[in-house]
């Protein structure tokens, strides 16, 4: 037998299985402040990450890319505090804020949670407590002492009141661990160290204490091995008896004999000590004795990182492989185990009474019976109080103190014991049931409210009831801590709290019978039960009463007044699906209260009723504005149009919105034909409000079908200012003229731009008028002015002309000038009307108008008038120039002298009448283009030419020398012989110059410019023609340039030697530079223009400049003239083209020659290029002494980057010598690997510590079958796991599979071993080694990564390995599948048992099973054992039954038939059938009714065996086929079963028919035994029928005797009731004849029809909804 353990021991979880790394899981990167969150730092893919893991969350993992020193989860949410050097942060990971931030002045070398809101900070001097809450930065507690100096701190703990700290910290000496401990007092301000490994703080309560005693325990092992756990008092309460110090010693086994304390919890609820060693040892202490209740190992590695496991009250621990560890105690063990292992009564109680435990009940009772037989009440009533679980606190008990009588002068036994249960706690049901009779039957009701208050009674239902018969509010109390949810709800009503009702209800989830309870409201207090209906209907779930049963109930009452208030509150928000409510308020309303009706429909909050029905009703009640809104057919609104005057007239106006536009024409026609003047103003209003809608022509149409110009005008008027329609302007205008509106006729004609201005010019021509201004109007507008004065003239009205231009628009006397004329009026009128006109007049338009009619002189009086006042409007001067040339009044000196004129307009004026006058005219205003064309036309070149020399624009100058114009001669002749000879300003000369260069005229210009500079002028001299002529001279005639440059001297020698080599004029610039002594330049050209390197080489050695030879050597190193350009370098002693040098050096091979470039550039400069260069220069000439010279000299030179070069070049010999001299220890392997100095090369690689180094020296040892070389640079390559897979390529392909083998075994025991190096093994053994894979997997299955191994195990066909994976891996679903898959190799039933509990497949189980039965049928009920809480039990039936091998799991069927699962059950009555075990089938049926019983017994009816037939019969009598069963039981000859079924059908007639069978087979004694079975379904008289006509009487007489004494015991007894009932009435009578008449609670009785003088109530009242209506003792009706 198992020994019982008084622990549970459980994994939560393996942090590798979830994704984090091993080496992150330790003390310095893992934390776990509780049981909720372990938070780990790591890295992944060189990115730092916290990975928090929620134990709450089902192991929720949570990746965050964080940096920080160290990181701690909040102990119960989402809130993260993180350390960075000395910053700390805290975030909220939920709401992604931070909460608080600080840097620190001091290093923290721990940190930890203190509490929900505090952190503990320790630094190397102090202790700091940091409140996450606020802004205060973290406070100091104290300064660590001495002793803690040089020690890993690895716990701060603070008590519950952090009054007491306790700073732990470790250390190594003299080969063990010591813990230094220190204890600080804040209230003291004191430390105490300690010599201690772990401690913690707890509270305690004892059974004599007021208080709980505060506790401090730690754990130590000394240096004499010796190990102690003392536990002590802190902080003495008053009034506690004083807890003596609990010392004891802690027993290490000799295996662990370096083992030391590492962790201590406290469960809270158990009082216990869980104490954890380094070695994973774990200890259980009770807290107040210090008893060892438990010790055990229950990890292997260390356990780093505890906490208090609350779900369990136990501990939580954490260990290096990563395992999640929860050690509880076991409830249901516990207790057992204390008495039967540690035979320690007294604890056992203690541990059971402190955390309710089972296992000590019995010990408990005979402790308390002793007590109770001993007097001892005082202690029997304490042992009762703490009973584990309360198993003494019943109403037995109760019941034994009630009975024993209390002596003198003492308190009775009851009341000590319900004294000390007060003490304890919270009384039960009964015990509070059974306190509270006498303290209300005594009146003391304040105690029992204190009670209450301190929530020392367990409140009931029957508590409750008790209590109301004294105070109904405390009765409330009572049942709503009782949660009797239809007791408070009656208590509300009855105290009228009817707001508290709904919100109780919902919070409860109880639905009372709102209709009866808002009934008997309503009887009561109406204007509550609105309010409470309203609250009904309204809540926020929905409705918890239908709106139609809350009208039917005030309706019912006559209440209208509250059933509209509340029928306006539900229907707010205007719901169409309220639609008959809201017929129903207006309806009784209009009925009752119209004016009610009236206001609710003047709100339109309701729209939904039924409006014919609400219109009729509004039109009887003679609310005919409401009646006119509800209808909608025409007839019924004409027919109350006719009420008008009844009616808000600015409502009938809104009103007739809503009608269509036929609808309101025909409305509006209606009431014009009716009343014309009484209905003209609200006809106009109507027309107005909606004229769009009505369109402006069918009301224009109205008003005129009435002749009502009046109310056209009003009408127009109010829209003619926002419309646009011509018609409405038009009419408007016309009734404007018709009634006498003539002032806005004249407005409308001004402002308006709508109206058709010919139509209403022809109105207002008809109209004639007195005022002509409306006409004028429209006339001046719209440009009719010609039309206007003919009308006007021939009508004469002159005034009205001298009206128009002198006051309406003076714009407009052109036009009327021209008309006049055209109509003939006399000049002097004209005249005097020009004259006459003040305002402004357009002098153009004038003039054009006179001038077309060859009128102009008709206004020079005009004009020297305007010229006297000051006028210089440019049009006046333009006139009067016209009518000077057309007089010829000397018109040349007002052209010349004039400039107010416009010089264009008159010149265009003049062309035709004098050229040389508008030549004059276009010169004046610099008309250019005017000028050249009036000139050009008439030949006028001589003109043309100064004027262009003179004008100097270079546009003028193109058009005019453009080959296009055949008249360039004539222009240049007069040019050369005229305009230039007559010049003497420059820039005159200059612009023509330009023009001819610009029009690309070199010969003229050439011939120009040699008349003006070679031979004698004012110009001879001028630098600027002489460029100009050389430049020329390039461009058209090259030959004549060499000739200029030798005979002029003021030219810009460079500007031309520019030109000239941009013109290809090479010789040319040569000798420019030559004869200016510019000789760079000069050989410049020989080397880039003329390329001859020859003569250049000539003309450096005749300069012998250095500037000139490094020109020609550069030119040379062009050519790659390398020798010759290095020559010309050096006699320049020119160095700065190093680079290019040593580039086309290298290139031509030259490196002899480069040598002695570099040598002369290394003493000019120290350039590391030029260095380098060197150098490698040496090595390309094996000048290796040279170079050695030069490394051994300081020097600056790149020597690894020369090296490099050798050694790509291939001089190792070199490339040796460079690299040695750097110590470049890498690249030197690389060299002597070259060199076939294998040994060297090792050495270099080792030095260089370089993975390419190893993996290139590795490759060479390869191959040339060096393999101890080999492995030497492997083991160096293999600890980068990204290097590893393809140094094992390197080997597989050549085939050495021995030597990486080797290899790799060799480096399992590296201190930098990683997964990689054991996947990869284990991959290489089960590809050449298999026989290895098992071994190697079983050992390092924790190092593995094992999808890999299983990719590599599946390809290799390692069945049972491959198995064994998927087991490690958690993948039980795949393991299961190998197993059955490949069962020779990889099955093993105890390991696919244990395993096919775990797979997450169902179908798994179904497979397993088909596989076993294949198989292994033996087996099958083994596994079905441990399926049964998984697999569908109908499924599994249904597989086996297929098979026809039920058998094989009959005891799995048995097992699982509790379950009563009808398949289960057939398939089991099957079996028993065929093995004929009726006995076992008929307990199977009578345990188990979920079969088919019908066709079950049609089975065994047939059945040859009687006891299966008889179970038929019992079958049908189960179904209630009472003829079916008593009929088997009758061919079987089993009465006795007969009678037992004719009895349990209670049918008389099955009885009788039983009965006269038994008469007609003779079976005598059966009648009788039936008339006793069958008692009550007898009738007397048909047992003295049968037992006359059969004699049968000896045979029914005892039943006949039993018959007549029950009759006559009914008789008597009703007569007695009688007898009592007529007494009790007629004194009820004598009472009521005297007592008042009783009124029914105080609530009214108005459904009380009729009442007699006995004060009945009528038939209907509120208990037909089936609410009680006894008095209450409150006077009240109950029902609440």
């Amino acid at each position: 037998m198992t020994e019982i353990l008084p622990i549970k021991f459980q994994e939560l979880a393996q942090l590798q299985s979830l994704g984090v790394n091993a080496a992150s899981i330790g003390f310095n990167t893992l934390t776990m402040e509780s049981d909720r969150f372990i938070c780990v730092r790591e890295q992944v893919n060189n990115q730092n990450q916290v990975v928090i893991i929620d134990l709450a969350s089902n192991n929720e993992v949570n990746r965050r890319p964080i940096t920080a020193d160290s990181a701690i989860m909040h102990p119960k949410v989402k809130v993260i505090a993180l350390k960075a050097q000395r910053q700390l942060q805290v975030f909220n990971l939920e709401l992604k804020t931070k909460l608080k931030s600080h840097m620190m002045s001091e290093d923290i070398v721990f940190w930890k949670w203190l509490d929900l809101k505090t952190i503990g900070l320790v630094t190397d001097n102090n202790v700091y407590r940091w409140s996450i809450e606020g802004d205060s930065p973290p406070v100091k507690i104290f300064e660590r002492h001495a002793s803690l100096a040089g020690c890993q701190i690895i716990n701060l703990r603070a008590s519950s009141d952090e009054k007491w700290y306790i700073l732990i910290g470790i250390s190594a000496r003299d080969n063990r661990v010591v813990g230094s401990m220190q204890l600080y007092s804040k209230e003291r301000g004191v430390s105490q160290p300690i010599e201690g490994h772990a401690a913690a703080f707890a509270e305690l309560t004892m059974e004599n204490s007021t208080k709980p005693v505060k506790l401090f325990t730690f754990a130590v092992r000394s240096a004499n091995g010796n190990a102690k756990l003392q536990i002590i008092e802190v902080d003495h309460q008053e009034g506690n008896p004083p807890f003596q110090k609990r010392t004891v010693e802690i027993y290490f086994p000799n295996e662990a004999a370096t083992d030391f304390p590492v962790a201590m919890q406290i469960s809270h609820k158990y009082s216990i000590i869980f104490l954890v060693t380094k070695m994973g040892f774990i200890f259980l202490y009770d807290l107040e004795t210090a008893a060892c209740i438990y010790m055990n190992r229950i990890s292997s590695d260390t356990i780093f990182a505890t906490a208090e496991y609350n779900p369990t009250s136990g501990i939580l621990g954490v260990n290096k492989r990563g395992q999640v560890l929860s050690v509880s105690l076991d409830e249901n063990n516990a207790i057992p185990y204390i008495i039967n292992n540690l035979n320690n009564t007294e604890l056992a109680l203690k541990l059971a009474t402190r955390g309710g435990l089972s296992g000590a009940d019995d010990l408990y009772v005979a402790r308390f019976n002793q007590l109770f037989m001993a007097g001892q009440y005082g202690e029997a009533a304490k042992a009762a109080a703490n009973s584990p679980r309360g198993i003494l606190r019943t109403t037995a008990t109760i019941e034994k103190f009630r009975q024993i009588p209390a002596g003198p002068n003492q308190l009775s036994p009851i009341l000590q014991y319900f004294g000390t249960l007060l003490e304890k706690g919270v009384l039960n049901k009964y015990e509070s049931l059974e306190l509270a009779k006498p303290i209300l039957t005594q009146g003391r009701k304040p105690v029992l409210e204190k009670w209450l208050k301190e929530d020392k009674l367990q409140c009931s239902e029957e508590l409750g009831d008790f209590v109301k018969q004294y105070d109904s509010l405390l009765a409330l109390s009572v049942y709503l801590r009782a949660e009797v949810p239809n007791k408070v709800v009656i208590c509300m009503a009855e105290s009228r709290q009817y707001d508290k009702i709904i919100a109780y209800a919902k919070t409860v989830g109880y639905t009372p019978d709102y209709p009866s309870l808002l009934y008997n409201i309503a009887r009561t207090d109406p204007e509550k039960a609105k309010d409470f209906a309203v609250a009904l209907v309204s809540d926020s779930n929905g409705p918890l009463i239908e709106a139609e049963k809350v009208v039917d109930v005030f309706q019912s009452q006559n209440l209208v007044p509250q059933a509209t208030a509340f029928l306006l509150e539900y229907l707010k928000g205007d719901r169409e699906s309220d639609a008959a409510l809201q017929t129903r308020v207006l309806e009784m309303n209009l009925v009752h209260a119209p004016q009610v009706a009236e206001a609710i429909l003047g709100t339109g909050l309701i729209t939904h009723y039924d409006r014919v029905v609400i219109g009729n009703l509004c039109e009887k009640a003679h609310l005919y504005q409401r009646a006119l809104e509800l209808y909608t057919d025409i007839h019924d609104i004409k027919r109350i149009i006719a009420h008008t005057d009844a009616m808000n007239a600015e409502w009938l106006v809104n009103y007739f919105g809503n009608l269509s536009v036929d609808q309101t024409l025909d409305c509006l026609k209606e009431m014009l034909t009716k009343n014309l003047r009484q209905n003209l103003q609200i006809v106009v209003q109507i027309s107005i409000k909606y004229s769009e809608q009505l369109q402006p022509h069918n009301l224009i149409e109205l008003f005129e079908s009435f002749k009502s110009n009046e109310g056209l005008y009003y009408y127009l008027g109010s829209i003619v200012n926002v419309s646009q329609d011509p018609l409405v302007h038009y009419k408007y205008i016309q009734a404007a003229c018709r009634t006498g509106n003539v002032r806005e006729a004249e407005r409308i004609c001004r402002e308006s731009t709508y109206y058709d201005p010919e139509k209403v010019k022809n109105f207002l021509k008809e109209a004639k008028l007195s005022d002509q201004l409306p006409l004028i109007i429209v006339c001046d507008r719209y440009n009719f002015v010609h039309d206007l004065v003919l009308y006007l003239y021939h009508n004469h009205l002159q005034n009205f002309i001298e009206t128009y231009v002198q006051k309406v628009n003076p714009s407009r006397t052109p036009e009327v000038i021209g008309g006049l004329l055209d109509v003939g009026c006399d000049e002097d009128v004209i005249k005097n009307l020009l004259l006459s006109v003040q305002g402004e007049v357009p002098v153009d338009r004038l003039c054009e108008e006179v001038e077309q009619r060859n009128r102009l002189k008709l206004l020079l009086p005009w004009l020297n008038m305007r010229v006297t006042a000051g006028s210089t409007d440019p049009e006046v001067y333009n006139a009067l120039a016209k009518i000077y040339i057309d007089t010829n009044n000397n018109p040349e000196p007002f052209l010349k002298e004039n400039e107010f004129y416009n010089p264009r307009i008159i010149g265009k004026y003049c062309e035709k009448r004098d050229p040389y006058l508008a030549y004059i005219c276009y010169e004046k205003g610099h008309c250019d283009y005017e000028l050249i064309h009036v000139t050009t036309e008439n030949s006028m070149f001589k003109h043309q030419a100064r004027y262009l020399v003179h004008r100097r624009d270079g546009a003028l100058w193109a058009s005019v020398l453009s080959e296009n114009n055949e008249h360039r001669r004539e222009l240049l002749d007069q040019i050369v012989a005229t305009a230039l000879p007559e010049c003497t300003d420059p820039d005159d000369v200059s612009s023509t110059v330009k023009a001819f260069i610009a029009a690309e005229l070199p010969n003229e210009l050439i011939e120009l410019l040699e008349k003006i500079v070679l031979e004698s002028s004012v110009f001879n001299d001028n630098k600027t023609l002489q460029n100009l002529l050389i430049y020329t001279a390039i461009k058209a005639d090259q030959g004549r340039v060499m000739e200029y440059i030798s005979r002029l001297d003021n030219f810009d020698a460079s500007d031309v030697a520019d030109v000239c080599i941009a013109e290809n004029l090479y010789e040319e610039a040569f000798y420019i530079y030559k004869r200016y002594k510019v000789d760079v330049n000069a050989i410049d050209v020989l080397i880039d223009k003329i390329s001859d390197l020859d003569r250049a080489y000539e003309f450096a050695e005749n300069s012998n400049q250095p500037a000139v030879w490094s020109k020609l050597a550069k030119a040379q190193l062009d050519q790659m003239r390398v020798k010759e350009a290095i020559d010309s370098y050096i006699r320049a002693n020119d160095m700065s083209n190093y680079v290019e040098v040593t580039r086309c050096a290298c290139m031509d091979d030259k490196f002899e020659d480069l040598v002695r470039y570099l040598q002369m550039a290394r003493k000019q400069s120290r350039e590391p290029f030029i260095e380098t260069e060197l150098l490698y220069a040496y090595a390309k000439t094996e000048r290796l002494s040279d170079m050695e010279d030069l490394l051994a000299s300081p020097n600056i030179a790149q020597i690894q980057e020369v090296g490099d070069r050798c050694f790509r070049s291939g001089m190792y010999e070199a490339a040796k010598i460079l690299y040695s001299s750097i110590s470049n220890y890498a690249s030197l392997a690389q060299t002597l690997v070259h060199l076939k100095d294998y040994t060297g090369a090792v050495d270099c690689a080792r030095k260089a510590n370089s993975t390419k180094v190893w993996k290139e020296v590795n490759l060479e040892c390869i191959r040339n079958q060096e393999f101890r070389l080999a492995k030497t640079c492997g083991l160096n390559i293999v600890v980068n796991a990204d290097e590893l897979e393809k140094l094992i390529e390197i080997y597989e392909k050549n085939g050495y599979f021995d030597e990486i083998i080797d290899l790799l075994e060799s480096s399992l025991g590296l201190e930098r071993a990683h997964m990689g190096m054991f996947t990869e093994l284990a991959i290489l053994y089960s590809k050449y080694a298999p026989d290895k894979v098992m071994d190697h997997l079983k050992y390092h299955v924790t190092r593995l990564n094992v999808p890999k191994v299983i990719r590599a195990c599946s390809e290799a066909h390692l069945w049972s390995e491959l198995a064994f994976l998927y087991v490690q891996y958690e993948e039980f679903d795949n393991a299961v599948v190998t197993m059955m898959e490949h069962s020779v190799d990889a099955w093993e039933h105890g390991a696919l048992k244990e395993i096919i509990v775990k797979v997450s497949n169902l179908e798994l189980y179904y497979r397993a099973l088909k596989f076993y039965l294949a198989e292994h049928p033996l087996l099958l009920n083994d596994l079905l054992s441990v399926l049964v809480p998984r697999i569908k039990h109908s499924r599994v039936v249904q597989i086996f039954e297929k098979s026809d091998n039920i058998p094989l799991i009959k005891k799995y069927l048995i097992s699982v038939q509790g379950n009563n699962i009808k398949e289960v059950n057939t398939a089991l009555n099957e079996l028993y059938i065929e093995e004929e075990d009726f006995e076992a089938l008929r307990d199977s049926i009578d345990a188990h009714d979920n079969i088919d019983t019908i066709g079950l017994a049609k089975l065994l009816e047939k059945h040859e065996l009687l006891e299966f037939r008889r179970i038929a019969a019992h079958l049908y009598k189960r179904n209630r086929r009472w003829v079916q069963s008593i009929a088997l039981s009758k061919e079987d000859r089993l009465f006795k079963d007969a009678m037992e079924t004719a009895a349990e059908s209670k049918d008389s007639k099955v009885a009788e028919d039983l009965l006269q069978y038994f008469i007609e087979v003779g079976k005598r004694e059966c009648f009788a035994a039936m008339l006793y079975t069958c008692y009550d379904l007898m009738r007397p008289d048909l047992v003295m029928e049968l037992s006359w006509r059969h004699s049968l009487h000896d045979f029914s007489m005892p039943y006949m005797i039993n018959i007549m004494k029950e009759q006559f015991s009914k008789i008597n007894t009703m007569d007695k009731e009688i007898t009592d009932l007529k007494d009790k009435l007629s004194k009820k009578e004598n009472t009521d004849e005297h007592a008042p008449p009783v009124t029914m609670g105080g609530l009214g009785n108005p459904l009380m029809l009729t009442a007699g003088s006995n004060s009945m109530m009528s038939q209907q009242s509120p208990m037909m909804t089936g609410t009680s209506f006894a008095p209450s003792p409150n006077n009240q009706f109950g029902g609440f």
